[in-house]
């Protein structure tokens, strides 16, 4: 069993924006004890849900911008930093983290939390992770909103459609897109794998170096960072991966899932870029909507135009 880390409070002390109370409850997955899971809950505990899902290297601390516009809104706000990230448990070594105990993590916290007609709101990471649950838990969820996200099945049908390709071609050989590859390959090999260089590098705005240090707040010591490398190595590379079994099982779903599913992708990030058009046609809830392209903004959204980005959220909410 391996040891699981927790960052000490005071790390979290005077992050700027970010004056959130924490909450946190228990998840499981096979073969771990139940983790501490922290997130936010805000806005009044009757108003529809809202579930902002973040990906890596990221936390909650991301949607500071987008929470008080739907706090605003009347909505309900509810923010999970995943296992291995923000305030949650840091499983010590990096085979803890798997790719299916993070759906289930997830899952976990979904239903403990009883939620029900949810909004999922889903960016990076955010998205395999969050698909996947709403796969499992259809019923909870009554909206979607896409934004910068992904779910890679590595499937053939994928060439062409995507900037940044991850598809198979042939009889076992795939297509990467160099950038990814050193990306992941750089999280890997780097002694010093800080959360803020990669946020930093994929926004159109410059951090300042109090936010830039929110994102470095939940890793103080490399024995922390476990998740934070091993998520990256998670992505699935090859039709073999177990990721890619589960991102096909995940997009099955999706292509049955009829309510209500928006996209709100940046013009600004080549990572994501193709993915919203897939998503509009294979998703059945996608069609005749209206979909949203957010301008002069990088991967990271929420930094760039979180307000714009709430304002879209609570405009699916209120219209559908």
């Amino acid at each position: 069993m391996s040891d699981v880390l927790r960052t000490p409070d005071e790390c979290f002390a005077g992050l700027p924006g970010y004056p959130f109370e924490p909450h946190y409850v228990a998840v499981e997955a096979d073969g771990f004890p139940p983790l501490r899971m922290h997130h936010l809950d805000e806005g009044p505990a009757d108003g529809p849900v809202v579930l902002l899902l973040h990906g890596q290297p990221t936390w909650s601390y991301l949607y500071r911008s987008v929470v008080p516009v739907l706090v605003e809104a009347g909505l309900r706000v509810v923010a999970p930093d995943n296992v291995g990230f923000g305030r949650s448990d840091k499983p010590a070594r990096t085979t803890d983290h798997t790719f299916a105990r993070h759906v289930a993590w997830l899952r976990s916290f979904v239903t403990c939390l009883d939620l029900r007609d949810v909004t999922l709101v889903a960016q990076d990471w955010g998205g395999p992770l969050g698909f996947s649950v709403l796969a499992a838990e259809p019923d909870r969820f009554a909206r979607v909103v896409a934004a910068n996200t992904i779910l890679h099945t590595v499937d053939p049908a994928l060439e062409g459609r995507l900037t940044w390709a991850v598809h198979g071609t042939g009889d076992g050989r795939v297509v990467l897109e160099e950038a990814l590859v050193d990306y992941l390959l750089l999280t890997q090999r780097t002694a010093d794998l800080r959360a803020s260089d990669f946020v930093g590098a994929a926004t159109s705005r410059a951090l300042s170096p109090e936010e830039l240090s929110g994102y470095d707040a939940p890793f103080p010591e490399e024995r922390l960072t476990a998740g934070l490398r091993q998520m990256t190595a998670l992505l699935p590379l090859t039709r073999n991966d177990p990721g890619a079994r589960i991102g096909r099982r995940t997009m099955r779903a999706l292509e049955e899932f009829d309510r209500p599913f928006v996209t709100c992708y940046s013009d600004g990030d080549p990572a994501t870029r193709g993915w919203a058009e897939v998503f509009q046609e294979r998703v059945p809830g996608a069609r005749g909507r209206e979909h949203v392209t957010v301008s002069g903004a990088g991967h990271f959204l929420q930094e760039d135009a979180g307000p714009e980005l709430a304002r879209a959220v609570a405009r699916v909410v209120s219209e559908t």
